[in-house]
């Protein structure tokens, strides 16, 4: 009979030392766990991503004001030139053969004139005599003074310091003149000093401020970092889109596309790497904060109240446990955030985890009850 008893004890006993068990595991997983991170003090830096081309900071198409065919060209690609330097010469014959012609009609015109002058002064002739040969007079003067500048021009100068750019024309190239669409017979840029001029976005733009610094990299040296500092901020989009002179298809097709602004930076480039057209991709420096109190940005959370981290302590049984914490953001970096509060110090942890853990508190029994947290959910089975 004592054994029977002995046996009852050692189930009951049994069963109540596996139920604890459970009931203690089952606890343990109800607590949520937390992925963290460290709140830090660091350098905080913000910027604007922009794309832009090189070019010199000023550059001129060489062209010709009369039409000839070009003689001669004095330069090469990449010479350099100085204001004032004769860089190509036009074939200016039939141009001297027009000042010829002028200079005659114009010695022509002042015999003439002097002696219409003598016969009028004795009265043999009229003051309208004299009035046409006057006028016969400035008009030739006029056009050998005409003549003469056409072939003055036929003597090409470069009209600043530069770098000649790209090959020249070369010689028995027709040269047309015109205003809107002349020949260009060779370019020239200054080349000592260099610009990048670049599009951004407007949601970025309002970042942007004169006198503020960008680093950028080009295709051809991609281990070189370029320093450039902005310039310039064009007051107009880059089409103008805000032009109601428009017409009303263009308006339409501006109104769907995304808004940029010009940009212009000025690069300097101690060791002459840069060539103009070249593709610049620049990070714009649009604010710093020194020892800025940061979080990661996956840290901050929002709610009706504001933004907040959740700040993660352990209790006594060194489970994680969730403070909120409600802060002042200020400034976004690429992956931290400054955060201004006083409930957070350096090395305190944060939590990054994007959604809770699923609690198993409902979790079955497998003695047969039904586990909760906080108590027991019944008599063991007997």
């Amino acid at each position: 009979m004592k054994w029977k008893i002995g046996l009852i004890a050692a189930l009951i006993i049994g069963a109540l030392i596996g139920y604890k068990f459970y009931t203690d595991k089952v606890e343990e997983e109800s607590y949520q766990t937390y992925e963290t991170a460290k709140v830090i003090r660091t350098d905080l830096t913000k910027t604007v991503s922009a794309t832009g081309t090189i070019q010199p900071r000023e550059s001129v198409e060489v062209s010709s004001k009369i039409t000839a065919r070009i003689k001669e060209v004095l330069v090469e690609e990449n010479q350099q030139v100085r204001a004032g330097q004769v860089v190509a010469i036009l074939d200016g014959k039939d141009y001297e053969a027009k000042r010829d012609q002028a200079k005659f009609a114009l010695t022509n015109t002042s015999q003439k004139l002097e002696r219409i002058r003598r016969l009028y002064n004795i009265g043999a002739k009229s003051r309208e005599e004299l009035e046409d040969a006057q006028y016969n007079y400035d008009r030739a003067k006029s056009e050998l003074e005409l003549a003469e500048s056409d072939v003055n021009e036929t003597v090409i100068t470069a009209p600043m310091d530069g770098i000649v750019v790209g090959e020249p024309l070369t010689a028995g190239t027709m040269a047309v003149q015109g205003n809107s669409n002349p020949t260009v017979i060779l370019r020239i840029a200054d080349l000592s000093e260099k610009l990048v001029k670049a599009k951004v976005d407007e949601t970025d733009i309002g970042s942007v401020r004169v006198g503020e610094n960008a680093l950028f990299t080009v295709d051809a040296y991609p281990d070189e970092k370029f320093l450039a500092i902005v310039n310039k901020i064009s007051q107009t989009d880059t089409n103008n889109s805000w032009d109601v002179s428009s017409s009303s298809s263009s308006s339409s097709s501006s109104s769907n596309s995304v808004i940029y602004y010009y940009v212009t930076f000025n690069a300097p480039d101690p060791k002459n790497l840069l060539l103009p057209a070249m593709t610049a991709r620049l990070d714009i420096t649009v604010g710093r904060v020194e020892n800025a109190l940061c979080v990661p940005i996956e840290a901050i959370k929002t709610d009706g109240k504001g933004s907040y981290v959740e700040k993660i302590t352990k209790d006594a049984k060194n489970h994680d446990v969730a403070e909120k914490v409600y802060v002042t953001i200020g400034l976004y970096g690429e992956e931290f955030v400054e955060v201004r509060t006083d409930e957070l110090e350096v090395g305190d942890d944060v939590s990054v985890t994007y959604q809770a853990a699923e609690k198993k508190s409902t979790t079955q029994n497998p003695m047969g009850g039904g586990g909760r947290r906080g108590g027991f959910g019944g008599p063991p089975p007997m």
